[in-house]
């Protein structure tokens, strides 16, 4: 039972299975930008789909970093031989599971159709991959919490496969809640042939709490989700096959959910899709070195490539209190999309984000080619994933730097 877009741009007919899949390590040029800030008082332009015309977008075939970039070879762990465990916040030590050989296939499967159907993340993939090697800080998913239909029918499936779930987040003006998942063990050999074969990425998981909306609003989610209540358990398949966990939704349940909750509505219309992938940014070589320089000089550049950038809170860099992790994001792409009976309205997909994790204090005198990611600021900020969430609002907000 999928739920079709129409009007798909010229960039999506891009050969899916030559830039995310295949074999060997593509050579990927390098650039280096000097810093500049954007103005006060200007905005960035609109990205639309009629900006993706002539030569399809070619991503990334190799996430690996390339000899001499001091990286970590593995995901979490400060060194290979080491083999040291993931501190969160709070001090907690984790026993890591280990990853099971089917998650990378999985996580490729998922990242396909968040590429073909989101022009603005295969853009800028494809204009940062030629300048850096990328990996994925998280994915990220939005679910509605009722039925069955909540985190945990995202996060089985990833515990399942080796993921620890960690902190929980609350959002009580937008009737949210979310939970962050570390992923397993791996160690990441220096050569990769795919997009997902970098560092796993973390996972972070959002649920709408339904309960807490009018009972018009639920009454309209519950009709939906009580049709497929035996596929709640597997919903994360949805994001597999691009397709909707329940039929496909009418416009006037839509606009209403518009009215009281915008990631209400974009859940109805997207189901459990990937809502965004997110690059790490402080591995970047080719950008400013410093404290948070390499993700102000990003959103500089993207700036510079009329990407547009959300600037909900304000500012395009939403920083946490402790100064040590910085995070931006673009707007969503609109698109068409066909409700039942045939009518056609545009609606908010997915986006992109970037992420900069500072080194921790008790690590800030350590050689640069000692720092791996168990040095680095882990989990998520309520405050600056407060303001992320905006990134599919229908009202476009701008700011500056």
């Amino acid at each position: 039972m999928e739920t079709l877009f129409t009007r798909t741009p010229a960039v999506l007919s891009m050969s899916l299975q030559a830039t995310l899949g295949g074999g060997g390590t593509e050579r990927l040029h390098r650039y280096f930008f000097a810093p500049s800030n954007i103005q006060g008082g200007q905005t960035a332009p609109q990205l639309t789909s009629s900006s993706f015309t002539g030569t399809p977008v070619q991503l990334p075939k190799a996430f690996a970093r390339e000899k001499g970039h001091a990286v970590s070879e593995t995901r979490r762990g400060c060194s290979m031989e080491a083999k040291a465990p993931l501190k969160t916040p709070g001090g907690e030590v984790a026993d890591c599971e280990t990853a099971h050989p089917l998650l990378r296939k999985i996580l490729k499967g998922m990242l396909k159709p968040y590429v073909k159907r989101n022009p603005t993340a295969a853009q800028v993939m494809s204009i940062l991959g030629e300048r850096e090697l990328i990996r994925f800080d998280h994915f990220a998913f939005r679910t509605f919490g009722v039925e069955g239909y909540g985190i945990d029918s995202i996060a089985k499936m990833f515990l399942d496969l080796g993921y620890r779930q960690r902190d929980e987040l609350r959002f009580p003006a937008k009737k949210l809640r979310a939970y962050w998942y570390s992923p397993p063990k791996e160690a990441v050999e220096e050569s990769g042939a795919s997009m997902t074969d970098g560092p796993l990425p973390r996972v972070f998981i959002s649920e709408l709490l339904v309960d807490q909306l009018s009972e018009k609003a639920q009454a309209i989610i519950k009709k939906y989700t009580s049709e497929g209540r035996q596929l709640a358990g597997h919903a994360a398949l949805s994001s597999l096959v691009h397709g909707l966990p329940w039929r496909t939704p009418e416009l006037k349940d839509y606009v209403e959910l518009t009215r009281e909750s915008e990631y209400a509505a974009w859940t109805l219309v997207n189901g459990y899709a990937l809502n965004h992938t997110t690059i790490t940014c402080h591995d970047f070589v080719n950008f400013t070195m410093g404290p948070g320089m390499a993700l102000r000089d990003v959103v500089n550049f993207l700036y510079r490539e009329q990407i547009a950038l959300n600037g909900a809170g304000g500012s395009l860099i939403n920083v946490s209190p402790d100064k040590l992790l910085l995070q931006a994001s673009t707007e969503a792409d609109i698109a068409p999309f066909t409700f039942a009976g045939g009518h056609v309205a545009d609606v908010p997909l997915s986006y992109i984000e970037f992420a900069h994790r500072e080194v921790l204090p008790e690590f800030e005198n350590l050689p640069l080619e000692e720092i791996y990611d168990c040095h680095r600021r882990e989990g998520f900020e309520v405050g600056n994933a407060d303001n992320i969430f905006e990134s599919t609002s229908i009202k476009r907000s701008h700011a500056t730097t």
